[in-house]
This record gives structure tokens, sequence and C-alpha cells, in this order.
């Protein structure tokens, strides 16, 4: 039981290094406004990724079955990606207006997280990769599984507060200029995630279904 977990624990850390736009927008988002908010943001990733792993370990059947939804999910992700990435790059540091009370401010930055990572079709396809890949070449034991995906979990929030912490700490370095210049390569990054998406859940399968 001692290796799953550890090897679940090094995946999440991994997981957490790929750079993508969950990683440019946590990094982001602790410079400009502060570890609380970095956290809060966190908290919102590592729930879509909750709901994703217990989706993956136990099955699809609660999902409820309505035709198109994986398509649907990936626009709105689409167009969640666009919108951010524009914003990023038309104003270099964009300032949004935040909501002044507790509970709007969690709800923001939790939202946010949730969204960047519960809105990408591709996170939930390599969760259930993750597990496949344990039962069938690892041969793990339910047990095992469980304690490989919750050490995956925690692996990700640990890394991911990290991240925000040190991004925070290191703000004296991101001079106006730089903070610029991150914003806009964080919207490239939200752009090309958006194409992704857009490109391999949208119109692939169009194409193939209407035979161009």
């Amino acid at each position: 039981m001692f290796l799953p977990i550890v090897f679940g624990f090094l995946l999440g850390v991994g997981l957490c290094l790929t750079f993508g736009t969950v990683f440019f927008a946590l990094i982001q988002n602790s410079v400009d406004n502060g570890f609380r908010s970095g956290f809060k943001m966190v908290l919102g990733v590592i729930a879509g990724d909750i709901i994703f792993v217990i989706a993956a370990l136990i099955g699809t059947s609660f999902i409820p079955k309505v035709q198109g939804f994986e398509n649907i999910m990936a626009a709105v992700g689409v167009l969640f990606l666009v919108i951010l990435g524009i914003m990023n790059i038309v104003k270099g540091t964009p300032r949004l207006a935040y909501p002044k009370t507790r509970l709007g401010n969690f709800v923001y930055y939790f939202t946010t997280g949730f969204f960047l990572n519960a809105l990408n079709p591709v996170n939930f396809v390599a969760w259930v990769a993750i597990v496949a890949y344990i039962r069938s070449h690892l041969h793990y034991s339910e047990a095992q599984q469980y304690g490989f995906m919750i050490a995956a979990l925690v692996g990700i929030f640990a890394t991911e507060n990290a991240l925000a912490y040190y991004a925070n700490r290191l703000k004296r370095l991101f001079t106006p200029r730089v903070v610029v210049i991150f914003n806009r390569v964080t919207g490239v990054v939200f752009l090309i995630g958006a194409a992704n998406i857009a490109y391999n859940r949208l119109l692939e399968p169009l194409s193939k279904a209407l035979n161009w």
C-alpha cells in the first residue's frame, strides 16, 4: 500500500507542473491578488478533480445522460478560455471588479479555479486513463486504487498551494513590464488551450460526422 500512495503523490505533483491553463492562471492570480486568492482558486481546482476521480473510479453511471453534453461542456470551456485569453492579451494586466464581501470573494476565486479545471474535457479523460492503467497494468486492488488516487489529489493540492505561496513571495520580481509580459503569455496559453479543445472535441468529431 505504501508504494501506490507514493506513486500517486508523485503523479499529483507531476500533473501540476505541466504548464497548462490552471498553472498559469494560478501563478498570475497569486502574484496579482495574494496567496489567499490563490488558495481559494486551488480549492476550486481540487473540487473539479475530486469529481473527475470519483467518476473515473466508480464509473459515470451517476452522471445524467444528456445528448451532446460533452460537446456542450467543451464549447463552454472554449468560450471561457477565449474570453480569459483575449482579456489578458489586450489589457496586459487585467483589473477585474472583484466581489467585496467575503462570500462573494470566495465564490469568485473558487468558481474560477473550478471552471478552469472542469470545463476542459481532457482532464476527465486523463483521470479515466490513469485509473485504467493502474487497474489493467499495475493490477492494483480496490484499496490500492483509492489510496493511489487520494494521494494524487493530496499531491495536487499541496503542489498548487506551494506554487501560489511562492509566486506571491516572489512578487517583488514581477515588475510592471514582467507582469504585462507574463499575463500576455498566459493569455496565449489560454487561447492555445481553447484551440486544442475546439479541435479535438468539436471540429474533429464534426468533420468525421460530415465525412469532410
